[in-house]
């Protein structure tokens, strides 16, 4: 165990360079301890992939999953996200196409400085798990798949990455190449920043209105979850 401690390390530097810099470095590796300890519970060799393959995805789960359970935002952050995913659905519905900052800022009766504010809260605030969704596209990581899940569990998740290959898609390009940046190609927003020739400000802002649009382009599924 002692010698994959570096490996937990690593992968804490990664995901913080990633992250607001609020989040302790020494929480992520607790949590990826607690994740290294699963995969030696769990690991057999049997089934093709190394112990470190293994190991990563499942310490990487547990640092997102404790990001997720200390989630440190107010109820009225989540509060004016839902209202700006609806008021983006909405207006998206209504006219058939993506819905511009102004036009939603408009809705929400907000001058377009605070609704920026709005999004960037979004993007610092929330961690979506498309690194977790990218690894159980890795054939090394399904044969890891739970035990306890059933054909009709299975066949959710197959639903719901098409849902989000599909929704993400649909995204104006900007959008889409901030999301592929920061979750593809594992940049950070200053690094994307220097890409596209824009501040992090801005870029924390595209980042969080794509976070946005995508909640109101999978609504059904974030009410299941």
């Amino acid at each position: 165990m002692r010698s994959h401690a570096g490996l937990v390390r690593r992968i804490a530097l990664h995901l913080a360079a990633r992250l607001p810099s609020h989040v302790e470095l020494d929480d992520l590796i607790q949590a990826g301890v607690i994740g290294l300890l699963e995969a030696a519970r769990h690991y057999s060799g049997e089934r093709g992939a190394s112990f470190e393959t293994y190991a990563g995805i499942r310490i990487r789960g547990a640092m997102l999953d404790e990001l997720r359970h200390t989630d440190w935002a107010p109820r009225s952050v989540h509060r004016r996200q839902r209202e700006v995913s609806d008021a983006i659905r909405q207006i998206e519905q209504a006219t058939g196409r993506e819905a511009r900052d102004s036009e939603v800022a408009d809705r929400l009766g907000l001058p377009l400085g605070e609704y920026h504010d709005i999004v960037q809260d979004a993007a610092r605030c929330q961690v979506i798990s498309l690194d977790a969704q990218r690894d159980e596209d890795d054939g090394e990581a399904m044969d890891y798949a739970d035990p306890g899940d059933g054909p009709s569990d299975l066949l959710q998740r197959e639903e719901f990455r098409a849902a989000l290959a599909g929704a993400i898609a649909g995204m104006p390009e900007r959008e889409r190449l901030v999301m592929s940046l920061y979750y593809d190609d594992e940049l950070n927003l200053k690094e994307i920043g220097a890409v596209l020739d824009v501040s992090e400000s801005r870029v924390c802002q595209i980042h969080g209105q794509a976070l946005l649009r995508l909640r109101s382009r999978l609504a059904e599924w974030t009410a299941k979850a």
